[in-house]
Formats: structure tokens, C-alpha cells, sequence
């Protein structure tokens, strides 16, 4: 299944970025029918706002993805110390030249699986998990290893895919997505969301736009 989902992103490497972005028509009219026109720029927005201006720990993004929305506010935390994590080479590439051509120095990379991440307990101050959890073929451990390496009073922010709230969105899911390896079930509903994260944190927060749902939770 892993080696399936890293096939996935190899092939839609020169697609992925368009698509989240809307920046071409076609991708537009995808986003429009089968998500209701979900704007990912302002939920990305809504995600980056929990990590503080002058934020100057250290951050674990899981997974960095092509770093498309994440570029610009990695590059107004210079003091941070930003540890960028995928299980595709191919994203971890595009990601590394994007922010090499940003200027950004204090940013490393690391090809790792996040059901099993080489890091030490409580080691971040913030973790980012954009557009991950509906990928991760193995979500409790995907949740476990986030909140260990994530230190108490921490915070845990970002944004996934839930299911039942749109019936394109759950069709285009299941019956292309989830088959292509671009995403991997079971996926959650937004109350099953809400309560696998109270599990693991003191305070969650949880929104969603169709079906989309970004959250902001403190270990």
C-alpha cells in the first residue's frame, strides 16, 4: 500500500500543485463540481494562522508536500527551525527546490513515514499536517507518532479530508482518488474527526468547509 502511494504522487507530481491551486481551468471546474468550490488558499490561511509570527522553535510539517502553501510562511519565520517530512521523494523534491528558490536556510528534509518518524519524544513545538491524514494509509499510528514527538502545550494544526458531508466529494473519493492511491480509507466523518483528536489532545478545535475540515488543537 505504501509503495502504492508513493506511485501516486511520482505520476501526479506535475498535476498535484495545479489542482490544490486551481490555477488552471480545468482544475478549477474540478474543484468547483466535485468540492463545491472549496477555497484550499483561504483554509491553508486558516491552518498557517495557529503557528505565531515570531515563531522561533521547531516545527515538523507532515506531510511538506510541494510546499505550495506553505513557502511564504516559512519564509517570514527565519529564527524557526522547520523539519519538512514526506514518504515521496518526488514531493520532497519539488518541495526542496521551491524553497531553496525562496532563499529559506533553515529549512531541512527528511524522506520518513509518519506512522513511524525518526524523532525523539516531545522533540516539536508545532506540528503541520496539511492534506495528509486522508493519505496516510495507517491513521492511528499517523496520530500517535504526530502527538509523541509534539512537546506538552504544543500545538497541532491542519487539515484533511472528511467524509458525508458532500456526495461528489465522497463519489470522486472513492471512486477515482482512493483506487488511484492519491488518497487511502477509512476515512473520518467530522464528529469521528473531532473525537480520534480529543483523544490525544487538551484542546481541539475543529472546522470544516464542505468537505474539507482544518483544526487547531494544544497537546
Amino acid at each position: 500500500m505504501k509503495a502504492d502511494l508513493k506511485a501516486a504522487y511520482a505520476a501526479s507530481k506535475n498535476i498535484y500543485d495545479d489542482t490544490l491551486t486551481q490555477s488552471k481551468w480545468w482544475s478549477k471546474l474540478y474543484i468547483s463540481f466535485f468540492w463545491g468550490g472549496v477555497n484550499d488558499w483561504g483554509i491553508a490561511d486558516q491552518v498557517l494562522a495557529a503557528i505565531p509570527p515570531n515563531f522561533s522553535g521547531h516545527l515538523l510539517d507532515v506531510p511538506v508536500g510541494t510546499g505550495v502553501f506553505t513557502v511564504a510562511k516559512y519564509s517570514q519565520l527565519p529564527d524557526a527551525s522547520v523539519t519538512c517530512l514526506d514518504y515521496s521523494e518526488d514531493m520532497l523534491a519539488q518541495a526542496r527546490h521551491r524553497f531553496a528558490r525562496a532563499g529559506l536556510d533553515h529549512v531541512v528534509f527528511v524522506q520518513g513515514d509518519v506512522g513511524s518518524l525518526p524523532f525523539a519524544d516531545a522533540s516539536f513545538d508545532i506540528v503541520l499536517s496539511m492534506n495528509g491524514f486522508h493519505a496516510f494509509p495507517d491513521k492511528k499510528a499517523a496520530f500517535q507518532e504526530t502527538t509523541r514527538v509534539l512537546k506538552k502545550g504544543g500545538t497541532f494544526c491542519g487539515c484533511l479530508y472528511i467524509k458525508n458531508e458532500m456526495n461528489r466529494t465522497d463519489f470522486v473519493v472513492n471512486r477515482i482518488l482512493a483506487p488511484k492511491g492519491w488518497f487511502t480509507p477509512p476515512f473520518h466523518t467530522l464528529q469521528e474527526l473531532k473525537t480520534e483528536l480529543n483523544q490525544f489532545y487538551s484542546q481541539v478545535d475543529v472546522n470544516n468547509e464542505k468537505a474539507m475540515a482544518y483544526f487547531n488543537c494544544i497537546k
